[in-house]
């Protein structure tokens, strides 16, 4: 009998700490390939449906104010679904990442604050993890290996999903050296050179680091919102510290630079395989698809088939446009576009609605996320958006929790389950 007893006590603790640890997991390999990120989806996915606790995580889901934008994201997406005259090849694939988009807010909204707890010392883990591998191969090499290659090498979008991993990181320090924290602060700024150092020299990825730039001034707006002539001043100074750096740092100047005169030559008519060059030619093509079907766009998957037909052959294997506003208009119509927004304004507001450290962490990643999405596909590429999502979901539950503060990431003592 005692040891029946002992036997289902264990079985409860395992399952107790399941969904905790498939979080700690997905934390920490943030920074990973994506399959590696998928893998923790469905893991963390098929731990919530193991242990029994559907029900109460349904209710903090339905709780959130994400809840309301997300279902209306789910009915209008399948609505166009069921009306589009048209089964495009591209239609299962981005029906999935649609899906993926509620699922990976959602599974992060339905945590408790103790689970969204372990997920963040996760990712603040692999952070540090991150700069200790990219500092050890810029002292002495390290073998090209998957686990690490789009950390100490700049190449492909991964390396964009982990240089907004560490933007986001880097608003958060820049939130805490900001805030009167006492040592925190000096441990903050720190962190914040560190961070903006490998978005410059090893991860030089410009929307990274456009999205630090802004996290200055983000956080300024929320921090001193009530004391309008501080604010207009602190914003004046932020803005001129921002046009400081970049003119300080060549690195920095020559790469908005080349940018600029990309879009210079796309503005001129010139059509070219470059960065930013490429962004125009997509705003200029997906916005006619929008102007051509407003209402319910043109099919769920019909991105692909439109772009290939108005496109040069120089452009036409680019399978998404670098703008998931963009993406749902077309795909969706205006409707979907702004639902969409709805969507990423409700996860900024809840961050701005918290008027402390934890609130404003929260506004500072739920911004980095929204300008991602609309100059990359930073929800609509998995290879950026599983990530991404999953770090500001994670910290738009804390946040949801009013008796979370950051101090509780260092102790030992557990938030109150909700």
């Amino acid at each position: 009998m005692t040891s029946a007893l002992a036997a289902s006590y264990n079985r409860s603790m395992v399952k107790d700490k399941l969904v905790s640890c498939c979080a700690l997991f997905w934390g920490l390999v943030v920074f990973m390939p994506v399959g590696m990120n998928y893998f923790a989806f469905f893991a963390l996915g098929l731990a919530t449906l193991v242990t029994g606790t559907a029900g109460a995580r349904w209710g903090r889901v339905r709780a959130h104010p994400l809840y309301w934008p997300l279902a209306m994201f789910v009915v209008w997406t399948l609505a166009v679904l069921a009306l589009q005259p048209v089964w495009y090849a591209e239609t299962p694939s981005n029906l999935w990442h649609g899906a993926r988009i509620v699922l990976t807010l959602a599974l992060a909204l339905a945590l408790t604050p103790d689970e969204a707890l372990w997920a963040l010392r996760g990712f603040l883990a692999a952070a540090i993890l991150s700069l200790c591998i990219i500092g050890v191969h810029a002292v002495a090499g390290l073998p090209e290996l998957a686990v690490w290659r789009h950390l100490i090498h700049y190449s492909g979008n991964k390396s964009i999903a982990n240089g907004l991993l560490m933007a986001v990181l880097a608003g958060s320090a820049v939130v805490l050296a900001l805030s009167p924290v006492g040592k925190m602060r000096l441990l903050a700024v720190a962190v914040l050179v560190s961070l903006t150092a490998v978005l410059v020299f090893v991860l030089p990825s410009r929307t990274a680091l456009l999205m630090v730039l802004l996290a200055l001034l983000t956080a300024v707006a929320h921090q001193w919102r009530h004391h309008q002539p501080t604010l207009f001043s602190l914003l004046a100074l932020a803005l001129l510290a921002s046009a400081l750096f970049v003119a300080a740092v060549p690195e920095v100047r020559s790469r908005l630079a080349q940018g600029a005169s990309e879009v210079q030559q796309a503005v001129d008519g010139e059509v070219a395989y470059k960065s930013w060059n490429i962004r125009v030619q997509m705003i200029r093509h997906t916005g006619a698809m929008v102007l051509e079907r407003p209402w319910m766009g043109w099919g769920i998957g019909a991105w692909n088939d439109q772009w290939r037909k108005r496109v040069p052959p120089l452009l036409a294997d680019l399978n998404m446009p670098h703008n998931d506003l963009l993406w749902m208009g077309a795909q969706a119509g205006v409707p979907g576009a702004l639902v969409w927004l709805l969507l990423l304004l409700a996860a900024c507001r809840a961050g701005w609605r918290r008027q402390d450290v934890v609130g404003r962490v929260t506004f500072v990643a739920a911004v980095t996320l929204l300008l991602s999405a609309l100059v990359n596909s930073a929800t609509r590429d998995a290879v950026i958006g599983l990530s991404l999502l999953w770090v500001v979901g994670v910290y738009l539950r804390l946040a949801a929790d009013p008796q979370f503060d950051l101090r509780m990431v260092f102790a030992r003592a557990r938030p109150v389950a909700a």
